[in-house]
């Protein structure tokens, strides 16, 4: 019988930088929430509208106040909806979109709910979704994968 050797599982601290080069994003902060199931991207004026028979949605990433803001609205018409629960019990139907991140160097592809976090600290939250199989949270650390990129 052949044992099959478990692949090591890279290390994250609590916050970080990463790259989100679909969506036009570089050394953006991210919090590491291992309460939370899916990843989560702050934006705004978050729809649904209809153009060539075809559903998509549109919305701004980030806001003015933030560093990253560019004011450009991003059109999907790749989507899907997921119900989210909130750490105070509430669920509500959200917007998801396939994207990658990067993070060490490596691109992994996940699935971004969207929402308006402007009161949150941190435009993007990782959850357990993109972290199992692949990250060991730390909490005592930050900006490991960060410092690696600045490293080159």
């Amino acid at each position: 019988m052949k044992l099959k050797k478990k692949k090591a599982l890279k290390k994250i601290g609590r916050y970080d930088k990463a790259d989100l080069p679909e969506l036009g994003l570089s050394d953006i902060d991210i919090k590491i929430d291992t309460g939370a199931f899916f990843s989560v991207i702050h934006c705004q004026n978050i729809r649904k509208i209809k153009e060539n028979g075809e559903e998509k949605i549109v919305f701004n990433l980030l806001d003015p106040n933030h560093a990253g803001y560019n004011d450009l609205e991003v059109s999907i018409n790749d989507f899907q909806i997921k119900t989210v629960r909130s750490s105070n019990g509430i669920e509500e139907e959200r917007y998801a979109i396939e994207s990658s991140i990067i993070l060490f160097g490596r691109k992994y592809e996940t699935l971004l709910t969207l929402t308006d976090r402007s009161v949150m600290r941190y435009p993007i939250l990782i959850g357990r979704s993109l972290l199992k199989k692949h990250f060991l949270v730390d909490v005592s650390k930050k900006n490991l994968s960060y410092k690696k990129k600045l490293k080159g």
